[in-house]
């Protein structure tokens, strides 16, 4: 069986981080979780994973912020790991802000509500995996 995706799931929640990852494990795809912004950007480093669900509200550093530290030109091998946000902010509101605080739009490549279907869960993950030639 050929290996599956690494994904990044960064939620402050546990109750999310267990539930969707064993979703996300149970269909193969290696997980590694953070819980805030901070730890995201080092995992992203360390691990190098194929796609990242983002939680937006978070403590220490949130997915707004994460957003704009893989603008910065010294995260650029970063530039195309996709990037899916999974939040109960709603899509137009969290936009907005982004726009307000960066005046950029918020470039992500997949957004879903909380809370998410597993079967739907999936089904954006092995599309936004294989625009990137990794499913």
């Amino acid at each position: 069986m050929e290996k599956k995706a690494k994904i990044l799931l960064v939620d402050d929640d546990p109750d999310i981080l267990m539930a969707m990852g064993m979703v996300l494990e149970a269909h193969g795809y290696e997980l590694v979780t953070a819980r805030d912004g901070i730890e995201a950007l080092e995992k992203l480093k360390s691990e190098k994973p194929d796609l990242m669900i983002l939680d937006l509200l978070m403590p220490r550093m949130d997915g707004f912020e994460v957003c704009k530290q893989l603008k910065d030109p010294r995260r650029a091998k970063y530039a195309n790991i996709p990037i899916l946000i999974l939040t109960s902010v709603r899509e137009d509101a969290s936009r907005r802000r982004y726009e307000l605080e960066t005046g950029l739009a918020l470039d992500v490549d997949d957004y879903v509500e909380k809370p998410i279907a597993p079967h739907t869960l999936v089904e954006r993950v092995e599309k936004l995996l294989k625009k990137v030639g990794k499913a």
